[in-house]
């Protein structure tokens, strides 16, 4: 089997199992195996494939028609320009998310201070506190320019594994705490960032089965209204906050009016909600 037949053999599976974007999964799981990129392809698609690569793809492709994430069989998963490491443990970062992370940098001050509740893959905090280093030494990571430092916590040991692999890998130090929100969490902060659990428990089964059915159940699941994280990591935040420090949650697209509604209340000024590319409430931010 040609290069050119495997692929096409494996795109087809894909349609059949209804994957979206069948045409470019299969694509990304042949440059997986094989390391080619698209012009190397076109220069040997005639060629036969070795046994070793049509076994690899086609149990690949396999897994992909259950409705395992892409991500989670490649492993990798790039955000705000970093590639990070990706499994069943932890939530695979997504576009929305990047949104987030340019509100939080436009608050960021030299000697800052971050804490990431419900950090999972560490992506928000890493890409962060990578920024800091890249903003002004342009291409290396050779240190802190910026002194921000870092804390990250997740309920899950195996998330905070996750998180001080892809740290390492990007040569970001930070501090990794297992604890339920702000368990285990001292001293104060000049920010708080936060995209917590927030899907409805009774919506879940309605979601992608690459969702669903393979991405971490406690990163998803915000108890019956979707808001039970909001709330208590609004109630608590003031506590771990310095004067004038913010707080920046990710938010469902039906949330920022109790979201902004439970800030408010508990003093937060200048309450705002930001929209995603798609004209979509996605980040709601506030200060002490």
């Amino acid at each position: 089997m040609t290069l050119r037949e495997l692929l096409k053999d494996g795109e087809r599976k894909l349609q059949e199992a209804q994957i979206p974007e069948a045409s470019i999964d299969a694509w990304y799981l042949l440059e997986y195996v094989t390391g080619m990129n698209k012009q190397q392809y076109f220069l040997s698609m005639g060629e036969n494939a070795s046994d070793e690569v049509t076994e690899q793809y086609k149990n690949l492709i396999e897994k992909r028609c259950e409705h395992i994430p892409l991500q989670y069989l490649t492993g990798t998963q790039d955000f705000m320009g970093l590639t990070f490491e990706v499994n069943p443990s932890v939530l695979i970062p997504r576009q929305d998310t990047e949104i987030l992370v340019e509100e939080v940098r436009k608050q960021l001050r030299p000697n800052d201070r971050i804490l990431d509740l419900c950090t999972g893959s560490g992506c928000i905090l890493i890409g962060l506190l990578a920024w800091g280093v890249k903003k002004h030494t342009g291409n290396g990571l050779c240190g802190l320019q910026d002194n921000l430092t870092g804390v990250g916590a997740d309920i899950s040991e195996a998330a905070l594994s996750t998180a001080k692999r892809n740290a390492s890998l990007h040569n970001i130090e930070a501090q990794w705490i297992c604890g339920d929100l702000f368990e285990n969490i001292t001293g104060s902060f000049q920010v708080i960032v936060s995209n917590p659990p927030y899907i409805p428990s009774r919506e879940i089964p309605g979601l992608m089965p690459e969702v669903c059915q393979h991405e971490p159940m406690g990163a998803l699941d915000g108890r019956e209204d979707g808001l039970y994280f909001y709330d208590r990591i609004t109630r608590e935040a003031p506590e771990y906050l310095s004067p004038g420090g913010w707080l920046f949650f990710e938010i469902g697209c039906e949330q920022a009016e109790a979201v902004t509604g439970m800030m408010k209340a508990t003093g937060f000024c200048d309450v705002k909600v930001t929209k995603d590319l798609c004209g979509l409430d996605r980040v709601v931010s506030g200060h002490l």
